[in-house]
């Protein structure tokens, strides 16, 4: 007689088991290198709590506080929600390949590829908001695959739910949560919309999203103001209809390719997958919605766990007898292929070795901004680096002041890895003040104490500062090999303001 299969047999156990090897790798890598500019900046965000901040919603500042507050702020702490995040979402594309009707073999392939998935390793690596948006978009994607097989409609309550905390998380959660109700109405559940759970779970999400909609209204609406000045300034690569779409295939990674691009197909055009097929219009709407935009490349990301999971369960049923079987190990293989292209995503190899690895492969470093493709090391890395020895020059700065002038100082950043990183190290180098800053919500806490007026400066020019200025000097040169470009402008010092602190600001402001 035949018993139970062990739990570690069936397609939950898989998924589990590479959930957990996405965990510890994560973990495992999670130390290495050095704080990247944009956790330095969330942290910051989490020391000063409010509703929201010139280019986020709240919760990634909300996540900053209570990893401060629980674990510390090593890179391990910080790092430890994201690695969470990413096995959560392996776990959620196994059981959405589960709802679409897979068994065992879809379950399995489904949570590989997205494990494996090249964006997504880098965005469960650091400490950010792009690690959790995944989990938001495929949850709601779920809810739908659920109430399309006949779930009770008050789940769209759930989707309410979801919808209101990715909102709360990024702003980009309301173009793929739109574009799923799109996709309903163009679907053969189009009449779930004149029934009223659909609009109580619209409701719900609003409800949620609301202190932050109030937020952005009592400040005059800066995020699109962040978004106009961008534009504005041409910082960002902007990529054509065509380049859009094959940026995803290489930001996946290409052994990803025949698994969401099969799925993408099942779930237009097959009739096993019609009942899903608001899941295909939702991509389809959200990747026109990103390129009329002029998105960064990697904002459709959070889009292809959905369709790892169609295609994982299309691929399934196509591989199921005979000679096509054969086909299940070698999707498999393909996705193991990329395990020895990790080290161009996660900090395995020490930086000569890694440097030694991307000539051999030829690889030139991807950029979404122009300032990006100017580093040796992918954007990853290379804001990873330079902040101890930013830090620890300040400190020399500020403590060769005299007392009186160090009674008057105050340390500002252009960016807000500056800032950030003046406030969470310069304690371990004596730095006693924290930062002010010009950029994002930095800006928007303000000039300090009105009697600063002496004024240690990161990330601008000499001649620049002299229009504030009367007297600039160049205290501290920092030259570092692997960091982004624009952190090796020297530390400088200035005196004699032409203006007190508090009205120079409004002229400062960097929100770009």
């Amino acid at each position: 007689m035949n018993g139970p299969k062990p739990w570690i047999r069936t397609g939950v156990g898989v998924v589990l088991v590479v959930a957990l090897g996405k965990l510890l790798l994560h973990l495992a890598t999670a130390s290495r290198y050095g704080y990247f500019g944009d956790e330095l900046y969330f942290m910051a965000c989490g020391e000063h709590l409010d509703w929201g901040y010139v280019d986020q919603p709240p919760l990634v500042a909300l996540v900053a506080w209570a990893v401060r507050h629980t674990l510390g702020t090593s890179l391990l702490a910080m790092r430890l929600p994201s690695a969470l995040a990413g096995a959560a979402l392996v776990l959620l594309a196994g059981m959405l390949a589960r709802e679409l009707g897979g068994g065992r073999f879809a379950m399995g392939l489904a949570a590989l590829t997205t494990a494996l998935a090249g964006v997504y390793v880098v965005m469960h690596y650091l400490f950010t908001m792009n690690a959790f948006e995944p989990l938001f978009w495929t949850g709601c994607a779920f809810v739908v695959a659920r109430i399309a097989r006949g779930g009770d409609e008050r789940l769209w309550l759930a989707f309410g739910a979801l919808g209101g905390l990715g909102l709360q998380n990024k702003y980009s959660m309301a173009v793929f949560a739109g574009a799923l109700v799109v996709g309903v109405l163009l679907g053969p559940r189009r009449r779930d919309l004149a029934r009223p759970w659909p609009w109580l779970g619209g409701a719900l999400a609003l409800a949620i999203f609301l202190p932050n909609l109030v937020w952005n209204v009592r400040h005059d609406w800066p995020f699109f103001e962040l978004l106009r000045n961008i534009r504005a300034s041409g910082r960002d690569v902007v990529l054509g209809p065509v380049d859009y779409v094959l940026h995803q295939a290489l930001n996946m990674g290409p052994f990803t390719l025949p698994v969401w691009l099969t799925g993408l197909g099942w779930l237009l055009v097959s009739k096993r997958g019609r009942a899903f097929r608001p899941l295909g219009w939702a991509f389809l709407v959200t990747l026109a919605a990103f390129i009329a935009t002029k998105g960064k490349d990697y904002y459709l990301a959070p889009a292809f766990a959905t369709l790892f999971a169609a295609g994982a369960v299309a691929l399934e049923g196509f591989a199921a007898s005979g000679r096509r079987r054969l086909l299940r190990p070698a999707l498999v293989l393909l996705q193991l292929a990329f395990l020895p292209l990790l080290p161009l995503l996660l900090p395995i190899l020490p930086v000569d070795q890694l440097l030694a690895f991307q000539q051999r492969l030829g690889f030139t470093p991807p950029a979404s901004e122009k300032a990006h493709a100017r580093a040796a090391l992918p954007h990853v890395f290379a804001w990873q680096f330079g902040w101890d020895e930013m830090v620890a020059a300040v400190s020399q700065v500020y403590w060769g002041l005299s007392p009186e002038e160090r009674s008057r100082v105050a340390i500002i950043g252009n960016d807000y890895g500056q800032s950030g990183a003046i406030d969470l190290l310069g304690p371990k180098y004596g730095l006693p003040i924290k930062a002010l800053g010009t950029h994002q919500s930095y800006w928007l806490w303000g000039p300090g104490d009105p009697a600063k007026d002496v004024f240690i400066v990161l990330g601008d020019r000499r001649e620049r500062l002299a229009q504030w200025c009367g007297q600039v000097e160049v205290a501290a040169e920092l030259s570092h090999p692997w960091t982004a470009v624009w952190e090796n402008r020297p530390v400088l010092v200035c005196r004699q303001p032409r203006q007190t602190l508090a009205e120079l600001w409004p002229r400062v402001k960097n929100w770009d």
